[in-house]
């Protein structure tokens, strides 16, 4: 069992919850937690270079000049691959697709495995609600001050909240994820997360349950 401090958000302890392992698979599972990782960035790699083939260039087929008796080096065509000013490339860039997939479960068993490695390192902090009547960034900036949130950090929350949301956006090297979205890859590339009491509650249920994060790119 872990145990975690659930702060207010003027950074005072005000309870204490524990949090089985078990729940979130027991053990950190590294080569599902880095496949995972690979895939979401695969996922978002666009594969649109392309460059022209000798097949594609514009131009005719004929030998710029006779093979021989002209004292100079044989030459074939003006769009001969890897040879003349605008001739064809000789390894055209082609578009492709690098999209990857894993199972539901594995991407499942991955995302679980990272929050488990996030506090296994006492990179997780709890706060007890974060609720804003607008979208404040100075607001929002204290309580991470007064968290003693320093890096970069994770924010998940329950649901969307649009003054959540904006009142982070500002703030950098912080991102907010509503649990039903967290990923592998948005967990790890960030130093800490920070859950809220209600968040953290929920995603345990979820990982309990065997829950999908929505998030696939």
């Amino acid at each position: 069992m872990i145990e975690l401090a659930v702060y207010n958000t003027s950074g005072q302890q005000v309870e204490t919850i524990r949090v089985d392992e078990s729940v979130l698979g027991g053990c950190i599972r590294y080569a599902l937690l880095k496949q995972a990782i690979v895939m979401y960035h695969a996922n978002q790699r666009v594969g649109t270079a392309t460059t022209k083939s000798r097949s594609v260039v514009a131009g005719s087929t004929r030998k710029v000049y006779r093979q021989k008796g002209t004292g100079n080096a044989r030459m074939g065509a003006r769009r001969a691959g890897g040879k003349r000013v605008g001739g064809g490339m000789t390894f055209a860039k082609k578009p492709r697709d690098f999209s990857q997939r894993m199972p539901r479960k594995q991407r499942q068993l991955a995302r679980d495995s990272a929050v488990l490695a996030k506090l296994r390192n006492n990179s997780v902090v709890v706060v007890d609600g974060l609720s804003f009547e607008k979208p404040q960034t100075k607001q929002f900036a204290g309580v991470l001050k007064n968290l003693k949130i320093d890096q970069s950090c994770l924010v998940a929350i329950r649901d969307y909240d649009e003054n959540v949301h904006k009142s982070a956006r500002n703030v950098r090297r912080v991102d907010v994820l509503p649990v039903a979205d967290l990923n592998a890859a948005a967990i790890v590339n960030h130093k800490q997360m920070l859950f809220t009491k209600d968040a953290l509650s929920s995603f345990l249920d979820r990982s309990a349950t065997g829950g999908e994060e929505t998030a696939t790119a």
